[in-house]
């Protein structure tokens, strides 16, 4: 490739959910712009993250993951989201797909939905690090896509060719591209401002750290935040249930479980910020909140 020609371009992110896409993007850029947990809705809308180099600039747009079945309200807003983010100017497609988990429907759905996409698609073989448990179920798919890499987004492990192969397919960068995708900001998301950006690191905190059941029915909203000094930032936040029984969950026999929560959130907080933080967190039921948030 001609190294003195900058390429631009956006390439679009689809697969199952838990797949691996955002962790991906999160080692690909060098910090975190998605949160990940090994549970299902962990991204719940589309996140633009910008990905720069002496080659060019590449704005990744990582979709929530497609179900197959969408049990209820939330999966259905989630996949509806997914299925505009597909309908987007694109320039590069990446399927990926988890090879540390049995080929379904699921991924028959996927797969039908990528196919229909015309631009250039490169199929991603993920979680090669947990050794080859299913990869032969997944081997049919070579011979429909010209391009395929077999990694660890994870581990980070043979993600510069598939770089290099991103960026062969992207076209030229023109003038006026930065400004028309306002990549003037200094962040890599593009899409998130800081109120959204919080608020999905505490809901990973509660994802990672409820049982099977809570996290979906859980959003948080982030309400203030105020800089109270040079030296702390406070931030308001809520964490929001559907039912009275899961509020008490979260908020455990005398606070425990809502402090754990907290202390986790603000020192990822902290680190992502480079800020110290007050958290002021609560827990407040809302059966509705499904609809008002999403």
């Amino acid at each position: 490739m001609n190294q003195s020609k900058r390429k631009f371009g956006r390439v679009l992110l689809v697969g199952r959910p838990n797949v691996g896409k955002s962790t991906f993007v999160n080692n690909l850029i060098g910090q975190k712009v998605a949160i990940t947990s090994p549970k299902a809705q962990t991204t719940r809308f589309p996140i633009h993250a910008l990905y720069h180099d002496e080659r060019g600039r590449i704005i990744f747009v990582d979709t929530p993951g497609i179900f197959n079945k969408a049990e209820d309200a939330l999966a259905k807003i989630i996949n509806h989201k997914t299925m505009q983010a597909i309908k987007e100017a694109v320039d590069v497609v990446v399927y990926m797909v988890d090879q540390s988990r049995r080929r379904d429907f699921e991924e028959g759905r996927v797969l039908g939905i990528v196919r229909k996409i015309d631009r250039p698609k490169i199929l991603v073989i993920n979680k090669i690090d947990q050794g080859e448990r299913y990869l032969a179920q997944y081997k049919f798919l070579e011979d429909e896509f010209k391009d395929v890499f077999v990694v660890s987004a994870l581990k980070h492990q043979h993600t510069k060719p598939l770089m290099d192969k991103i960026f062969s397919l992207l076209p030229e960068e023109k003038a006026g591209d930065a400004q028309q995708e306002n990549l003037t900001v200094p962040y890599p998301l593009l899409n998130l401002d800081s109120k959204t950006f919080i608020a999905e690191l505490i809901r990973e905190k509660v994802l990672l750290m409820t049982g099977e059941e809570i996290p979906y029915r859980t959003t948080v909203v982030v309400e203030e935040i105020k800089e109270r000094n040079d030296k702390l930032t406070y931030i308001k936040a809520k964490i929001l249930t559907t039912e009275d029984r899961y509020k008490r969950m979260l908020v455990g026999s005398g606070g425990r479980k809502i402090k754990e929560i907290g202390a986790y959130a603000r020192k990822e907080i902290a680190l992502a910020t480079s800020k110290k933080i007050y958290l002021d967190l609560k827990v407040e039921t809302d059966p509705h909140w499904q609809e008002t948030y999403y």
